[in-house]
């Protein structure tokens, strides 16, 4: 039973019963204050557990305690949180998210006592949680944590549970760096509007070799991106950019993973065996019958 259904079958339960369900499932939890989110135990989501006796008897200690998880491999969960303020949300952004093919392959949706959401992704990487405020999206990743159903905040509007909305009908992991660069993209240098041409494109290259460490991926893709909308092909992009992001200090997998990301933002065409093609030199290099197809 995946984490969607097992939390749809909690909304049920008392909170002791979902905890002890989830622990039994390999879903590790730890108790954070009723009514709240703040870990009643000491070194919070790092003391998050499978072992159900221990969580009995954290549950018989705090009965109305809400329930932790934590996010990342540690789980095997990442969660994008759609937050709302007042009259602001990041309802929009995610849905243009989707529409780019940056968000897919959810595995549930459920609604926060804010009326906010927390999309579900499965992943077995480590990647870093990050907060975009002007779009309202946070990502949940490594070194982060949820609450999760049946747990209830105390709202201005009275205690609301967190509750299972829908759930996904296949399990992806999510590229955190790409969405991140859609939904929080870097201004652009004034000196690289113009990405046509041999010279505009070496100061693209140059500019993304020069990057620093937290913008390196973001502008990749933006350099990417810009590449693909003026109808660089991926061969061309490829050339003129990896060389340039490796110099920048990203390895090569990360690299080929965000330019395909832009590719896809980018193009009408969804990235296929044209796109792989070059992003893997094996799969370009295979002759027929001499390996598996490329699915």
């Amino acid at each position: 039973m995946i984490i969607g259904e097992l939390l749809q079958m909690a909304g049920g339960m008392s909170r002791r019963e979902a905890a002890i369900t989830l622990a039994r499932a390999d879903i590790p939890v730890f108790p954070c204050i009723p009514g709240g989110k703040r870990p009643l135990t000491p070194s919070g989501f790092r003391d998050a557990t499978t072992r159900d006796y221990l969580v009995y008897r954290w549950w018989k200690r705090w009965p109305d305690a809400n329930i932790g998880m934590p996010t990342g491999p540690k789980s095997g969960f990442d969660v994008v949180d759609v937050d709302v303020r007042g009259d602001e949300s990041g309802f929009a952004v995610f849905q243009q998210a989707l529409s780019a093919h940056l968000a897919d392959g959810e595995i549930a949706r459920i609604q926060t006592p804010s009326d906010g959401m927390h999309v579900y992704y499965w992943t077995d990487v480590a990647q870093r949680c990050w907060q975009a405020a002007g779009a309202h999206i946070d990502f949940r990743g490594d070194g982060g944590y949820v609450v999760v159903p049946p747990s209830v905040l105390n709202t201005e509007r009275g205690p609301i549970a967190y509750r299972v909305t829908s759930l996904g009908k296949r399990a992806e992991r999510l590229d955190a760096v790409a969405l991140r660069a859609f939904v929080d993209p870097r201004p652009v240098p004034m000196s690289h509007t113009r990405s046509t041409g041999r010279t505009s494109t070496a100061a693209l290259a140059r500019w993304v070799s020069r990057l620093q460490e937290g913008e390196r991926n973001r502008g990749l893709f933006w350099a990417a991106c810009r590449l693909f909308e003026t109808g660089t092909s991926p061969r061309d992009a490829m050339a003129t950019l990896v060389p340039a992001a490796q110099h920048a200090g990203l390895e090569t997998p990360e690299i080929l993973g965000t330019i395909r990301s832009a590719w896809r933002n980018s193009s009408a065409e969804p990235y296929g065996p044209k796109f792989t093609a070059f992003a893997n030199p094996a799969a370009r290099d295979r002759r027929p019958g001499s390996g598996p197809c490329l699915s």
